[in-house]
């Protein structure tokens, strides 16, 4: 099960550098975007040094690592749902509107790929889920 999230947490990663990418690469940092900069980076912040930890734990084999990073998933997690519950609507947006000549340009999110934002929550919800498990020792590592 340790190997499983390991996985399911690089899967989810690289979801999520593909939109951080995009963000970027669109002026999401520079204020071209409804996502607040802190909570992009936040997020990632967290969710990076929790992949640190689930590795070092990988190969240390501490139980307290495994709720490290457990605990570090939980601000993630929320940070994570507050994302998406901004995007919702940016996505909504562009289905039924399209921006007049005069308009400010669309919102960096608007252009993140619905599977890869859906695979990334997805993949999310499955590595919290191992995680927990395997912190509880369920499974047998």
């Amino acid at each position: 099960m340790n190997i499983a999230a390991l996985v399911t947490w690089v899967v989810t990663a690289l979801g999520g550098f593909h939109m951080l990418g995009t963000w970027l690469s669109r002026g999401g940092a520079r204020g071209g975007s409804h996502l607040p900069v802190p909570v992009i980076f936040g997020h990632f912040a967290l969710a990076a040094v929790g992949l640190v930890v689930w590795v070092v734990y990988l190969v240390a084999d501490l139980n307290a690592l495994a709720w490290i990073a457990f605990v570090l998933l939980v601000p993630v997690a929320l940070l994570g749902f507050v994302m998406l519950a901004r995007w919702i609507p940016v996505y909504r947006a562009r289905t039924t509107t399209v921006p007049s000549a005069g308009e400010r340009t669309a919102p960096a999110e608007r252009h993140f790929p619905v599977v890869v934002v859906a695979a990334h929550g997805l993949f999310a919800v499955v590595t919290v889920l191992l995680v927990l498990l395997s912190a509880l020792g369920v499974g047998g590592g």
